[in-house]
């Protein structure tokens, strides 16, 4: 039996374009709005957070995740901006 896959290893430009703009506004939204960490006396950087919660959620950076997941990704944005933590 032959299996046929269509594989894309990276999301493509447009989709990669998109994502950034979604975590600059979900960073600018939770800007202020991030607890208080000792490791960052001068405050947390949200855009930061935004990145690194989807690099820790899907296992790889935001611009390697595949376009199959441009939908799933959106929503843990619009997550993280519902439950800063």
């Amino acid at each position: 039996m032959l299996l046929n896959f269509v594989y894309s290893t990276y999301m493509n430009e447009d989709n990669r374009k998109y994502i950034w703009a979604c975590i600059q506004k979900a960073g600018d939204y939770l800007d202020g709005q991030l607890p208080s960490h000792p490791n960052h006396p001068k405050g947390r950087n949200s855009y930061a957070h935004v990145a690194i919660c989807i690099k820790n959620k899907f296992n790889i950076s935001y611009k390697d995740i595949d376009d199959n997941l441009l939908k799933e990704v959106l929503d843990y944005i619009e997550y993280l901006k519902d439950n800063p933590k």
